[in-house]
């Protein structure tokens, strides 16, 4: 494969996640609003269907993240990947003239069938990237998060005080422009000889994982992973509770922690990782990465002020090497026909995850921060996150410890 494929792929990559993250970022200043007139609701009860929102999404990226990694084995990443963009576009343009409830409830479902693309992206990523190169490449994807974590809810707060509708056909122009940049500039990646049939077992959720116990080293880190993603529910979660109830913050101080939070990531995954992991070495990294996580997670939920919170969310930024790192090892484990299915597999893990995880860790919150705790404690979340990190760094450096693992 010629150099310039290679650099259009992951330049297209990069962009399309973070128009993907950003189209998820711009409509969080306003969707309280849009909820509230279309039901008459408030705030409160509008935040309970916000929340079942949020769970229908994840529960179809779930569903749908193994389909889409299949069908990128068999098909080809490029169709797949812009048909995706296209949905993505439909879907928000659906959300933006959404009549009553349940028609956001179509988008969500919409969102969390193109939301997917993750799955082709880190696909088309192992597929340009030689072996060496694959975990600080992967950090592309985490640098294109942190940026739409950013940008996003900036340009939908200053869309919103025009129209509170208006992110939405803002997120759904951007995601047109996507696709017929893609349409113009996007290689095909897979070349036919690797590609496989598409089988229905390989295509729910289940069977997405059971493929992968063919290869204990990336079946046993992917439990590792699953612990990791359960507690990284508590930021999106808790996070805007927690500043609240632990320092007073206004909704500006909430914006602004998220967009340190996100800038710091950005920096981290997408120049420095590329640095430090070949430094390292993926193992290392990984180890290191997910350690200096769960110590940041503890570091939340203990910070005497926020000046300290603020310096524990910049050095708490370097566990950014662990996940590229662990996904770097888990692709090297598996050959260039099965990288949709593990991609689609670590995809559906998170979306299982962000299903079960936002509720026990606001149920966790609420238990330690009501009037009538026995311990009051709102960090509690963010303690519990941490336990979940440092087991999922006993596994992972039990697995890479016990076995011949390709770095």
């Amino acid at each position: 494969m010629s150099r310039t494929p290679g650099r259009n792929a992951l330049a297209f990559i990069f962009i399309t996640v973070l128009v993907d993250m950003i189209g998820l970022g711009i409509i969080i200043p306003v969707l309280p609003q849009l909820i509230m007139d279309l039901t008459g609701l408030t705030l409160a009860r509008a935040a309970l269907w916000g929340g079942a929102l949020a769970t229908l999404y994840a529960f179809m990226q779930f569903v749908c993240a193994p389909i889409v990694g299949n069908l990128s084995d068999r098909f080809g990443r490029r169709p797949v990947l812009l048909f995706s963009l296209a949905g993505f576009s439909l879907d928000y343009l659906v959300m933006g003239l959404a009549p009553v409830l349940w028609v956001l409830f179509v988008g969500r479902v919409l969102s969390g069938i193109f939301g997917a693309t993750y799955t082709t992206a880190g696909a088309f990523i192992a597929d340009v990237s030689p072996p060496e190169k694959r975990g600080a490449n992967f950090g592309l994807i985490g640098a294109a998060f942190g940026l739409g974590f950013i940008i996003g809810p900036v340009i939908g707060g200053v869309l919103g005080e025009v129209d509170h509708r208006l992110p939405f056909f803002a997120a759904a122009a951007l995601g047109m422009a996507n696709f017929i940049y893609g349409y113009f500039v996007l290689p095909e990646t897979l070349a036919e000889e690797n590609r496989r049939p598409f089988r229905l077992f390989n295509t729910n959720p289940l069977g997405a994982f059971l493929q992968m116990r063919q290869f204990p080293i990336v079946f046993g880190l992917l439990g590792a992973l699953a612990l990791f993603h359960l507690g990284h529910t508590a930021l999106p979660a808790a996070w805007a509770y927690f500043g609240i109830e632990r320092f007073g913050w206004t909704q500006l101080d909430i914006g602004i922690s998220l967009g340190v939070v996100g800038f710091s990531a950005a920096i981290v995954q997408g120049l420095l990782s590329r640095k430090i992991i070949p430094l390292l070495g993926a193992k290392r990294s990984a180890v290191i990465g997910f350690a200096i996580a769960g110590a940041a997670y503890w570091g939340y939920a203990l910070a005497p002020n926020v000046a300290m919170l603020y310096v524990i969310i910049v050095i708490g930024a370097l566990s950014g090497i662990g996940g590229p790192a662990l996904q770097g090892i888990m692709s090297n484990q598996v050959p260039g026909n099965m990288q949709g299915a593990l991609s689609g597999a670590t995809t559906s893990l998170a979306s299982l995850m962000t299903v079960f995880g936002p509720g026990v860790m606001t149920f966790i919150f609420y238990s330690f921060s009501n009037r009538d705790a026995a311990v009051y404690f709102p960090g509690a979340p963010f303690a519990l996150a941490g336990l979940l990190t440092a087991c999922a760094v006993v596994i992972i450096a039990r697995v890479i410890g016990r076995n011949a693992v390709t770095a």
